[in-house]
């Protein structure tokens, strides 16, 4: 079960990492809201999470129950 739930949360979070990342789609969110200033700090933030994320699912795709 748990292999489950981490193997999910690293698929989501790496999904939503790389559309934040490799689209326009957070700069955009920021500057709707009137946060525009932290745009410029965004790479230091998602590239690592982006990193973690896959970690986190390449973990899960090692630890996950092989058939018989």
């Amino acid at each position: 079960m748990q292999e489950k739930t981490l193997l999910r949360v690293g698929i989501i979070g790496a999904i939503i990492a790389a559309i934040c990342c490799f689209t326009p789609a957070l700069v955009i969110l920021m500057g709707v809201i009137g946060l525009s200033s932290v745009v410029g700090m965004l790479d230091i933030v998602l590239l690592p999470a982006l990193a973690v994320f896959l970690t986190i699912t390449g973990y899960a795709f090692w630890k996950r129950p092989r058939p018989s």
